[in-house]
């Protein structure tokens, strides 16, 4: 069997036999179910674990990972990942966490065809599109793709909002979305302070009324018709007499 196989099967045993001996009961506890007060939604990229990262332990938070961390409105395995963990785990908070140096944001950045994954990494190009005098201002390429990783993770953290699984909860109980960005030279995580907690931190258009919440209508300016005012008959007759004299 190959070595770097055998690697995986050799260290889950070592894992499995060093929880046991710091604490007998700590798998049978966590057969028992799972409450997580967290769902991560991050990127596939192997650097960044998310219970690594944030010092924290199996069952504590529900993790959902994609090609740049990524909220697709036509994504039924994460809106899937989101439903379950808000309606049935009701998770309290919801963690978009990106990462600097991310591939997945350069090869988007680029005109270079890679495949199929170009249809993907396509939303990261709207965000481009969205913020391209902000990023065309930046001359180092390295300090634009961490720029752009940054708004990618702003606009992930707009779409979750935008859900109605979201709003769902909205309706009925506190609900915290947040966007992160995880740097890979230093370990640390930078919080982007862009914290949704309710439908007013989305524009309007994009609410929906749930369970009796009130949302405000959008504002849409009246079209104003031009009326033509009717040219009243006494002046048509006359009109016409004064043509039939001319002739």
């Amino acid at each position: 069997m190959n070595k770097s196989y055998q690697k995986l099967i050799t260290g889950n045993k070592i894992y499995a036999e060093t929880k046991k001996f710091q604490n007998p009961e700590y798998f049978e506890n966590l057969s028992k179910g799972q409450k997580p007060e967290y769902l991560w939604i991050g990127c596939s990229d192997s650097r960044v674990p998310a219970n690594e990262i944030t010092s924290t332990h199996s069952g504590e938070i529900f993790v959902h990972r994609n090609i740049a961390n990524l909220v697709v409105h036509t994504d039924t395995n994460l809106l899937s990942v989101l439903e379950y963990a808000v309606k049935y785990l009701e998770v309290k908070h919801i963690i978009v966490c990106g990462h600097y140096g991310c591939g997945g944001v350069k090869a988007a950045m680029t005109n270079t065809y890679h495949g199929f994954v170009d249809n993907w990494l396509r939303n990261i190009k709207d965000v481009y599109f969205k913020n391209q005098e902000e990023l065309q201002a930046i001359n180092n390429e390295d300090d634009k793709a961490n720029r752009l990783s940054e708004l990618n993770v702003i606009e992930q953290v707009r779409n979750l909002a935008k859900t109605t699984i979201v709003q769902e909860a909205w309706s009925h109980r506190e609900l915290h979305l947040h966007g992160w960005v995880y740097g890979l030279k230093d370990g640390l995580v930078k919080d982007l302070s862009v914290i949704h907690d309710g439908q007013e931190d989305i524009d309007s258009i994009y609410r929906f009324s749930i369970n009796g919440t009130k949302t405000k209508t959008p504002v849409i300016k009246p079209v104003v018709p031009v009326v033509k005012l009717p040219v009243k008959k006494s002046a048509v007759k006359h009109k016409v007499q004064r043509l039939k004299t001319k002739r």
